[in-house]
């Protein structure tokens, strides 16, 4: 069993947008940003042995408002680019009751089976509160990047921090920045 760090994409990997206070996945892979230090966050959290998945709630794909090729793309340059172990997604919408989808932590579980995660040691990075819910359930410990969202703030959380490399950081027990 080893640890992990569970990271959120839209807002902890790659940039999100930001329409009327809500944060958006890009729109299209030329508008996928990756945000700065994460690649320098991963390689030292994954030279530590961390174990490093993404964990996402794709729910446009149900809407019908993004495609499923366009998250796949999206994935697959983010896989390229980045030192990442797993990209776990749910598509689903609120309504359709699916385990997987955050607040639930059926990713979490998922990943777990996997790659043999000792989930009461790893790590949920997020910055919505459904990543600070789905971390508790699955008894991760749980990052919270305050965005500034004009939306409910998580009630609880174990750190809150201004980016991943800050979380991360913390993880491995270095000074954050400032």
């Amino acid at each position: 069993m080893r640890p992990a760090v569970f990271l959120d994409r839209d807002g902890v990997i790659n940039r999100a947008f930001v329409r009327e206070g809500t944060p958006c996945p890009p729109s299209s892979l030329q508008d996928l940003q990756i945000l700065p230090n994460v690649p320098d966050a991963l390689s030292a959290l994954k030279a530590h042995g961390y174990c490093l998945v993404v964990v996402t709630n794709q729910p446009d794909v149900a809407r019908g408002t993004s495609s499923r090729e366009l998250v796949d793309s999206i994935h697959e340059r983010l896989s390229r680019e980045l030192e990442l172990d797993a990209i776990l997604t749910c598509f689903h919408d609120s309504g359709d009751g699916c385990g997987c989808r955050k607040p639930e932590p059926g990713l979490l579980y998922r990943a777990a089976e996997e790659f043999s995660i000792d989930l009461p040691s790893s790590f949920m990075v997020g910055d919505r509160w459904r990543d600070m819910e789905a971390g508790r359930r699955a008894g991760c410990r749980t990052f919270f990047i305050d965005c500034g969202y004009d939306e409910r703030p998580p009630s609880s959380f174990d750190y809150r921090v201004a980016s991943l490399l800050d979380a991360s950081r913390i993880i491995l027990g270095q000074p954050e920045s400032r």
